[in-house]
C-alpha cells in the first residue's frame, strides 16, 4: 500500500479480517468522540469565561463588538407586568341562580310564618324549628327572639321586604369571592320605613340567601392578558465595542448572563447528562453513515485510506463548524459544509459526499442549540453541492457547485427570516452577503484539499487525475523519448477506451489516465518491443521462448515498480497490473512446444501472465482496448465488417478465457463496448501488407496483445 504502511493495508470483501473491523470500529469511536464532544459542548475550546448566575467577576469583561439585541429577560418582565395588570374578567350574573334564590327564600319565609303562627308550640320549639334550616342554622339569638316576637304586621313587612332586598340583590354582579361585600351592602338596600328590629331581621335574613351569580372566565383572562402583553414591542439592548458588560467584582445577575451569551462569551457549565446525550446522538450518527455506505457504497468502509480519509475529514470538519456555529451570527453563516460534501463525492464518490453532507448538517444544528435554520442552511448546502458538482476535470465545475450551494443559502436565510415575522435588514444583509461568501470559500478550500489529500492518501482524485494526464508529467515523457512507439499505443488504446467508458458510464478520466500509464514496464527493456527497434535486430531471436516470455511478462512487475518510485495512485497501479489479467503469452508458449516436440515437457503457467484479473469496469476496458488496438494493427483487416469480427473474436475470447469474471461489467455493457470500439476502430484504421501466419487473425490479435509483439516480432523469432 505505499507509505501508508501495514495499518491501513487492502481489504478485499472476500477476506475482511479481525484487523478490517478494528480499523472500523476504532476510526468510528475517533468520530463519535468528537462529534459528540462539539455535539455536547461546541464552545470548549473557545476560550470563554465560566460564570453563571451568583458568581462574582473575576474581572472586567468588555464588549468585543458592537451589538443591539432583544432582551429576552426584560421583554419578558414587561410583558409579565403588562399581563398582571389585566383584571380578571367575569361572567354576566346568573339569572337562573336568582331565581332559584327568590324561590327559597319563599319558601322559608313561608315555614317561619307558620312557625310563628303554631299556638301550642313552645318558644325553645320554635326556635329549634327555625335553626333547622340550612340557610338560618348559623341566626344569632337577638334575630331569633325578634323573628318570634315581631308582631304580626312587622312580620308582614319583614318578609315583603326580604323577598324584595333578595330580588334587587341577585340582579346585581355577586363574584365569586366577594360574598361579604354583597353582604355589607344589604344594609343600605332595606327600606327605611321598617324599624330598627324589622330591618335586622330583614338584614340577617337577606344576607343567608344571596349566592354568588358571576364567576371567573379563565378563558376571556387568559386572551385579554395575552392580548396586553403582545401589545408590549421586544425591549433592545445596545452595546458599542469595548463597553463594559460586567464589571469587575460585580455580582453576575440574569441580565448579564443573557448579555454574555448574546456575544458568545459565557462557557456554561456541562454535566454529565449533557456528554452522555452528545455521545449517544454522536454514535447513532455515525452508526446511520455506516450503514448507507455500507449498503450503497461499501468500499469506502474496507478500504484502509478511504475510510481513514472519511474520517479524518469529517471529524476535523464538524470541528470547525461546531466551533464557528458557536462563535457568532456571521461566522456560522461561513461555516463551509459544502466543502466536505465536494471533497468527499471528488474523493470518495458522491454517496460519500451525501451521506457526510447530511451528518454535518445534522450536527451542526444540533451544537447550535438546535437551530433548525442551521441545520437546513448546512445540509441542503452541502447536498446541492454534490448534486450540482460534475465534470470534476475542469476547475470552475467546483465553483459552479459552490455557486448553487450559495443560492439555497440565500433562499434559506430569506425564508427563515420571513417565518419569524420580524426582519432586521441589517442582519439580514449580512447574512445573506455570508452565505454568498461561504459558496465560493467552500469551492476553494475543495479544490485545495483535493490537490493534498490526493497524494498523502493514495487516491486518485480528479484533481490528481488531471495532473497525471498531462503530456509533461516525467513518465510519461520518458515514454515518449525512450519508448515512442508504445507511447502511441497507448494513446490509441486510451481513446478506444475512453469513449466506451462514457458511453457504459464508467470513469472516463481515470480509464484514460490508466491506459495512458498500463506499459509503462516497457520502459525498464524497450528494446525487446518491436516498436521500439529502429534497426531491426530483434534480441528475441538469441533467446530461448522461456526466457523471452520471463521477459515479457516481467514489463507488467516492472510497471509496478515504475508506478512506486513514480507515486502513482493506487487506483492507477491497477491497469499496470491487471491489463493482462492471466492470459497466456501464446505465441512464446506454442514456440517452445515446437522446440521441445512434445506439448507435456512444457509448463503452461510459465507462459501465463501473474494477474490479477480486471477487478473494474476501467481496468476490463483497457485490456480489451489493448487487445483490439494491438489485433488490428497486426491484422491489417480490409473492411469494417472484419474489423467488426475481430473485435467480437478478441472480446469472445477474453469472455470464454474468464478474464472478465472478477468485474462488474454486464452483457449490456460488453455489446456496447464492441459497438463503440468497432466504431473508433473504423476511424484510426491504417492497412498494412499482410504476411503469411498460422491462426486466425483473432489468435494472432491475441498473441500481439499477450506478448507485445506484431507480425514483425514473429518474423524474427522465426
Amino acid at each position: 500500500m505505499g507509505a501508508t504502511g501495514v495499518l491501513w493495508r487492502e481489504e478485499t470483501p472476500h477476506h475482511r479480517g479481525w484487523w478490517a473491523w478494528l480499523r472500523l470500529v476504532l476510526l468510528g469511536l475517533m468520530l463519535v468522540s468528537v462529534t459528540g464532544l462539539v455535539i455536547a459542548h461546541p464552545t470548549l475550546l473557545a476560550g470563554r469565561v465560566a460564570l453563571e448566575v451568583g458568581d462574582v467577576a473575576a474581572e472586567d469583561i468588555r464588549a468585543p463588538r458592537s451589538l443591539v439585541y432583544e432582551s429576552a429577560l426584560k421583554t419578558a418582565e414587561l410583558r409579565a407586568q403588562a399581563s398582571a395588570a389585566v383584571e380578571p374578567i367575569y361572567t354576566l350574573p346568573d339569572q337562573a341562580i336568582a331565581r332559584q334564590q327568590l324561590d327559597r327564600a319563599r319558601q322559608v319565609l313561608d315555614y317561619l310564618g307558620s312557625v310563628r303562627a303554631d299556638p301550642l308550640a313552645t318558644p325553645a320549639r320554635k326556635r329549634g324549628w327555625i335553626l333547622a334550616v340550612p340557610e338560618l342554622a348559623d341566626l344569632p339569638a337577638e334575630i331569633l327572639d325578634l323573628m318570634l316576637t315581631l308582631s304580626d304586621a312587622s312580620w308582614n313587612r319583614v318578609n315583603f321586604e326580604t323577598l324584595a332586598v333578595v330580588d334587587q340583590a341577585m340582579r346585581r354582579e355577586i363574584r365569586e369571592g366577594y360574598l361579604e361585600e354583597a353582604w355589607s351592602e344589604v344594609p343600605s338596600l332595606v327600606s327605611l320605613d321598617l324599624s330598627e328590629e324589622e330591618a335586622a331581621v330583614t338584614v340577617a335574613l337577606v344576607q343567608r340567601f344571596l349566592l354568588p351569580n358571576s364567576f371567573l372566565d379563565p378563558v376571556a383572562t387568559a386572551e385579554a392578558r395575552q392580548r396586553a402583553s403582545q401589545e408590549v414591542r421586544p425591549v433592545l439592548r445596545t452595546f458599542e465595542a469595548g463597553e463594559i458588560l460586567v464589571r469587575e467584582g460585580k455580582r453576575v445577575d440574569p441580565l448579564d448572563v443573557e448579555a454574555l451569551d448574546q456575544f458568545g462569551l459565557r462557557q456554561p457549565r456541562v454535566e454529565w447528562k449533557n456528554w452522555l446525550a452528545g455521545l449517544l446522538f454522536a454514535a447513532v450518527e455515525t452508526s446511520l453513515l455506516y450503514l448507507y455506505l455500507a449498503r450503497f457504497q461499501p468500499d469506502v468502509l474496507w478500504e484502509g485510506e478511504r475510510c481513514l480519509l472519511l474520517a479524518l475529514l469529517t471529524s476535523l470538519s464538524v470541528l470547525l463548524a461546531g466551533l464557528m456555529v458557536a462563535e457568532g451570527e456571521v461566522l456560522r453563516y461561513l461555516a463551509p459544509a459544502p466543502t466536505l460534501a465536494m471533497v468527499m463525492s471528488t474523493a470518495l464518490g458522491p454517496h460519500a459526499g451525501l451521506a457526510t453532507a447530511l451528518f454535518l448538517g445534522i450536527t451542526g444544528g444540533v451544537a447550535a442549540n438546535y437551530s433548525w435554520e442551521l441545520m437546513a442552511y448546512m445540509t441542503l448546502g452541502g447536498v446541492m453541492a454534490v448534486l450540482t458538482l460534475q465534470q470534476t476535470e475542469h476547475i470552475g465545475a467546483f465553483f459552479r457547485a459552490g455557486a448553487f450551494a450559495a443560492l439555497i443559502h440565500l433562499v434559506l436565510i430569506l425564508t427563515f427570516s420571513l417565518s419569524r415575522g420580524t426582519i432586521r435588514f441589517r442582519e439580514l444583509l449580512i447574512a445573506m452577503l455570508s452565505g454568498v461568501a461561504n459558496g465560493g470559500i467552500s469551492a476553494s478550500l475543495a479544490l485545495g484539499s483535493l490537490f493534498l489529500i490526493g497524494p498523502l492518501f493514495d487516491l486518485s482524485t480528479t484533481m490528481r487525475l488531471v495532473e497525471l494526464s498531462r503530456p509533461d508529467h516525467p513518465l510519461l515523457q520518458r515514454l515518449l523519448r525512450e519508448a515512442p512507439a508504445t507511447y502511441h499505443h497507448s494513446l490509441m488504446v486510451a481513446s478506444l477506451a475512453e469513449q466506451a467508458a462514457e458511453r457504459i458510464g464508467a470513469n472516463v478520466m481515470l480509464t484514460r489516465v490508466g491506459a495512458y500509464y498500463h506499459d509503462i514496464g516497457k520502459l525498464t527493456r524497450p528494446y525487446f518491443f518491436i516498436e521500439n527497434q529502429l534497426d531491426g535486430s530483434n534480441p528475441h531471436d538469441q533467446l530461448d521462448p522461456h526466457t523471452s516470455a520471463e521477459i515479457l511478462i516481467a514489463h507488467v512487475k516492472d510497471g509496478m515498480e515504475l508506478a512506486r518510485k513514480y507515486r502513482l495512485p493506487r487506483r492507477v497501479r491497477d491497469f499496470i497490473a491487471e491489463h493482462h489479467g492471466t492470459s497466456q503469452v501464446s505465441f512464446m508458449y506454442n514456440k517452445a512446444v515446437q522446440l521441445a516436440g512434445n506439448p507435456v515437457q512444457v509448463n503452461p503457467d510459465d507462459f501465463r501472465h501473474r494477474g490479477p484479473k480486471p477487478r473494474g469496469k476501467e481496468t476490463a476496458l483497457v485490456m480489451l482496448a489493448d487487445a483490439c488496438e494491438a489485433a488490428i494493427r497486426a491484422a491489417r483487416p480490409t473492411s469494417a465488417e472484419e474489423i467488426t469480427k475481430l473485435v467480437n473474436a478478441i472480446i469472445d475470447r477474453r469472455v470464454a478465457e474468464g478474464e472478465l469474471s472478477e468485474c462488474d461489467m454486464t452483457l449490456r455493457d460488453l455489446e456496447i463496448v464492441r459497438e463503440s470500439f468497432a466504431s473508433s476502430l473504423r476511424g484510426i484504421f491504417h492497412p498494412r501488407l499482410q504476411y503469411p501466419q498460422q491462426g486466425s487473425t483473432a489468435e494472432i490479435g491475441e498473441r500481439d496483445a499477450q506478448t507485445g509483439l506484431n507480425t514483425s516480432d514473429r518474423d524474427s523469432d522465426r
